[in-house]
C-alpha cells in the first residue's frame, strides 16, 4: 500500500503556473501592456488574483493583427495592487523567459509598435 504526503500534494498544487489568455486587440492597448523595461521584454496582465514576485505564469498572447497564439512561460516581475495610484488597474508585469522564442515575440511586439515605443503616455506599469 503506497500513502502519499498530503503537504507534497498540496505544495504541487500551489506551485502550478496559472494559465493566462491574454488577447490584445489594439496597438493602443499593445503599448499600454507592454514592458521593454525588463531586458527579455513582458507583458501586463489585469487580475484581481494574488500574485507574488516569482510565481510562474503560463501566457497564450494574442498581438493586434495576428491570428496566432504565443505560449510564453514567464514569471511575475510586478506587482501593481489593488487602488494604486494614477488609478492603474490592479494586475501584474510577466517577464519573458531568456529564450530564443520569447526574443522573437519581443522584436515582433517593438515592430507592431514602431514609433510608439518612443512615447511619453503613461503605461500600465509606468
Amino acid at each position: 500500500m503506497t500513502t502519499t504526503n498530503p503537504a507534497s500534494s498540496i505544495a504541487a498544487v500551489v506551485n502550478r503556473p496559472s494559465v493566462v489568455q491574454l488577447a490584445i486587440k489594439e496597438k493602443a492597448a499593445l503599448y499600454a501592456a507592454y514592458i521593454p523595461l525588463f531586458q527579455e521584454g513582458g507583458v501586463f496582465i489585469p487580475s484581481a488574483r494574488d500574485y507574488k514576485l516569482g510565481d510562474d505564469v503560463y501566457i497564450l498572447l494574442t498581438l493586434p493583427e495576428d491570428t496566432q497564439r504565443y505560449p510564453v512561460a514567464g514569471k511575475v516581475a510586478w506587482i501593481t495592487p489593488p487602488r494604486a495610484s494614477s488609478n492603474r488597474t490592479q494586475g501584474v508585469g510577466v517577464r519573458f523567459p531568456s529564450d530564443e522564442k520569447s526574443r522573437l515575440l519581443k522584436l515582433k511586439i517593438e515592430e507592431i509598435l514602431g514609433a510608439h515605443l518612443a512615447s511619453e503616455r503613461p503605461t500600465q506599469t509606468i
